[in-house]
């Protein structure tokens, strides 16, 4: 069918456009794809733009953007405001519904994604704290995810993923999907998840599919890929070259656009897929030819712009536009940012609006008119013009100035005026603060740390009181920096750009040198990395100093613990937990949820990054890298997190009974009874102390004394299932086989989906004589945890008590392959051989 053809206006559009970018070659090498089938040898599929801050690549992306458009393309634009592969999804769901396409299937994908995201972290954290005060903490909120994602459950999330052993996150993450499974309804569900692209990406195709039929072709562009690529790159790998997600459209083209060249490691040997397209600042040809096209011809004037600009298309544009006539009289080669960019605008109007509006990193047109000193009838006219230069980026409804233009303009405005700057970052910030306190409606801390747009106004805020140089700034954002890390790599990388942005901006060195340290850190170990780096520098009072108007010790008792038995402490963890915390629920205190709302320390001078952080703050940041070093098994490391978090709140009964637990994990029974002596003492009504003295006191070989620190645990939370099924076995050890059943019966009612009550409650029934009923509770054990070792052990013995040797033999087996080194399975299964061969 012909092509219909265009338009006088959409001619006379398409030529402003070519002369604003300028990149003919570039241009014709991509419109000419469109003209090539994807089965010929020389169409090309993907499309990387790279090259230096300033040199044109989103004006050049852009204007492939409306090309394929007038093509019929139906286009996606994708920058690094998504942190993730579903939130890439998510974009183009949206962009694909505004140009006439529903994709239904994958927005229904993915708001299932985020229900279930939201139910496994809820879960873990339940483990941790099963009844929050208030709602979940950002802090509890962000540990339990961190839990899920040092498994490598949630790809591109989580703070701690670097350190993990192979062997212990296999066996985990088994561990883990099973827990899921038990919660939700469909494998499916669990895969949302745990991998969400293996379910999302194979909705997207499907979808890309559906609508090839309707478009000639559909072009897909990845801006800023320097931020996007380390977790797209990979994935569009596989999308476009492997059969993982299905089969993607053969007219879908991908352009990506970023600082870096083109990755060859991930992408070598398909060259015959891909055009690359450097791009460099303009030669004195091409400008010229650029400023020609715009009517600049002046030599004089040229010879002006060639000088301001550098060859820099986007300041080329910009000058281009002005069209001026004469150059101005410019002694000074480093003429003012007002100068250099506006010299040719007469209207005082727009000269001030585009002065103004390059105070906050973003505009809308709400932000612009709390920026802008203008007459209120002009701000919407105003507003509509900065959209229409050639230095602002109108993408997502927002508009952003370049950074060479950007730059330049706040220097002048800072240098020209230091307290009107700071006056009016400031009240920038007072409408930021506002609209984010409007946003929050009630929500609890870890919704609220879950929410982008939240994020993005608290983001804001504190760009612009950092700019103002207010005094509580600096603490405010590495007290938000903490729990950013916490969030995951994204979220983390945003508030440490922030430091960079703001230091620059304001020319305030110590924040700059901040954001150098922390930036380092982040590149060489991620979030945690940030979060060690940050605590190192924390003065900790020596051992045994109490500080003045130490922590109190409110706490709130009775967590809940799960774990598997010790046989199966390390490597095994509970399903749905933060995997391999055996110690159960740690409690959260008052303490430190007060710290979350304490006043951040008021900087005078340029100090150390730990000298803004609270003393409460940084223990709660130290006890939650002790209970993340305990997920990955290194309970050593989290012990040490918790000496340290314990000099800073000497008085914090939380954290001596963490500490007093893990020492019991690791045998240090003498070390595990000071620190759960010292919790009781300071907190007699800490119910997870007193479970934990319980079992550290039996595994010392006193069960009358167990008995006695058990009991007070489950009097002060009578519904305390970790407390149950250790008491149970105090009750094994004195005899008790009718109170050990009750207990475990107890706990089997209060914990349905807890492997490791079944298994005990499976192995009390047996030592009764009871084994057809304790294949049942094996049975139960092991539907919620197929990689349940003991479960398996414990059930052969069972089956060859019933006269079943070859079932028994199959148990055994499969529990020495969970693990080779286990002695009691290699000894039952050693008995049924012998007895099968006699």
């Amino acid at each position: 069918m012909a092509q219909a053809r265009l338009s006088m206006q959409q001619i006379v559009q398409a030529r402003r456009r070519a002369g604003l970018v300028a990149r003919s070659a570039e241009r014709e090498v991509f419109r000419g794809n469109f003209d090539l089938p994807p089965e010929d040898d020389r169409h090309r599929f993907l499309f990387h733009v790279h090259g230096d801050a300033g040199v044109g690549k989103t004006f050049l992306v852009r204007e492939f953007e409306q090309m394929a458009r007038e093509r019929g393309a139906l286009t996606a634009y994708v920058d690094e405001s998504a942190g993730g592969v579903p939130e890439v999804l998510a974009a183009i769901c949206r962009q694909a519904a505004d140009q006439g396409l529903r994709f239904k299937e994958l927005e229904k994908l993915l708001l299932a994604h985020r229900e279930r995201r939201h139910e496994a972290e809820l879960a873990a954290l339940a483990a941790l704290d099963p009844e929050p005060e208030g709602g979940p903490s950002a802090g509890g909120l962000a540990l339990a995810r961190a839990g899920l994602a040092g498994l490598g459950l949630i790809p591109g999330v989580g703070a701690f993923t670097t350190a993990v052993d192979p062997a212990q996150l296999a066996q985990g993450a088994d561990r883990l999907r099973a827990g899921l499974g038990a919660r939700f309804r469909s494998h499916e569900d669990v895969r949302l998840v745990v991998s969400p692209e293996s379910v999302l990406t194979p909705a997207l195709t499907e979808e890309l599919a559906g609508a090839a039929s309707s478009v000639p072709w559909i072009v897909l562009f990845f801006d800023t890929y320097e931020r996007t690529g380390p977790f797209l790159d990979r994935w569009l790998h596989d999308l476009m070259t492997t059969d993982r997600y299905g089969a993607l459209p053969a007219n879908v083209v991908v352009v990506t656009a970023g600082q870096h060249p083109f990755d060859t490691a991930v992408w070598g040997g398909l060259s015959d897929l891909v055009t690359v397209v450097p791009l460099a600042p303009f030669t004195d040809a091409e400008a010229r030819s650029l400023l020609a096209d715009r009517g600049v011809t002046a030599e004089p004037v040229v010879t002006e712009v060639l000088r301001l600009t550098g060859g820099l298309p986007v300041l080329l544009s910009t000058l281009a536009g002005t069209r001026p006539t004469a150059p101005d009289e410019i002694p000074d080669p480093s003429a003012t940012a007002l100068d250099r960019f506006l010299k040719w605008e007469r209207d005082p109007a727009r000269r001030a609006a585009a002065v103004w509006g390059a105070l906050p990193r973003w505009l809308d047109a709400d932000v612009f008119h709390a920026a802008a000193d203008c007459p209120e009838d002009q701000r919407d006219e105003l507003y509509d013009w900065l959209g229409g230069l050639a230095f602002t980026d109108g993408r997502a409804a927002r508009l952003r100035y370049h950074d060479v233009v950007r730059a330049p303009m706040l220097r002048w405005q800072r240098t020209r005026s230091p307290r009107g700057w700071a006056e009016r970052h400031l009240r920038l910030a007072r409408t930021f603060r506002r609209w984010r306190e409007e946003s929050e409606g009630g929500r609890d801390a870890g919704e609220l740390w879950a929410d982008q747009e939240w994020r993005e106004l608290r983001l804001a805020e504190s760009y612009h009181l950092l700019c103002a140089r207010d005094t509580g700034a600096p603490g405010t954002v590495i007290r938000d920096l903490a729990e950013a890390c916490e969030q995951g790599g994204p979220v983390a990388e945003r508030w440490v750009r922030l430091l960079g942005d703001a230091g620059r901006d304001a020319d305030w060195a110590m924040v700059t040198g901040w954001w150098r340290e922390l930036s380092e850190a982040l590149a060489q170990g991620g979030p945690g990395a940030v979060l060690d780096r940050m605590l190192d520098q924390v003065p900790v009072p020596s051992a045994g100093h109490r500080a003045p108007g130490g922590l109190t010790s409110r706490l709130r008792p009775g967590p809940r613990a799960v774990s598997h038995d010790d046989a199966d402490l390390l490597g095994s963890p509970w399903p749905g937990a933060v995997t391999g915390v055996d110690q159960g629920a740690h409690p959260v205190t008052a303490d430190e949820r007060v710290a979350l709302e304490e006043p951040p320390v008021p900087v005078t001078g340029d100090i150390g990054l730990g000298a803004v952080l609270s003393p409460s703050l940084a223990a709660r940041l130290h006890r939650d890298r002790a209970v993340l070093a305990a997920t990955r098994g290194d309970y050593r490391a989290a012990v040490t997190h918790l000496r340290q978090a314990m000099r800073l709140a000497p008085r914090n009964a939380g954290f001596r009974a963490l500490s007093g637990e893990y020492h019991r994990v690791l045998g240090l029974h003498s070390a595990a009874i000071r620190d759960l002596r010292e919790a009781v003492t300071l907190a007699p009504g800490h119910a997870y102390a007193w479970a934990s003295l319980g079992a550290t006191r039996l595994a010392l070989g006193a069960p009358a004394a167990a008995l006695i620190a058990l009991d007070r645990a489950l009097e002060l939370d009578p519904d305390y299932g970790w407390a149950l099924i250790r008491r149970a076995r105090v009750w094994r050890e004195l005899g008790e086989a009718g109170r050990r059943l009750a207990d475990l019966d107890r706990a089997v009612a209060l914990q349905p989906d807890s492997p490791w009550a079944h298994c005990e409650r499976g192995d009390a029934l047996r030592a009764a004589g009871r084994d057809e009923e304790a294949l049942g509770a094996y049975d139960l054990a092991l539907a919620l945890d197929p990689g349940y070792r003991s479960a398996y052990a414990s059930r052969g013995v069972s089956r060859f008590n019933l006269g079943r040797p070859a079932g028994a033999l199959s148990d055994l087996d499969r529990a020495l392959e969970l693990d080779p080194s286990y002695t009691w399975a290699r000894a039952q299964r050693d008995i049924v051989v012998r007895h099968h061969d006699g």
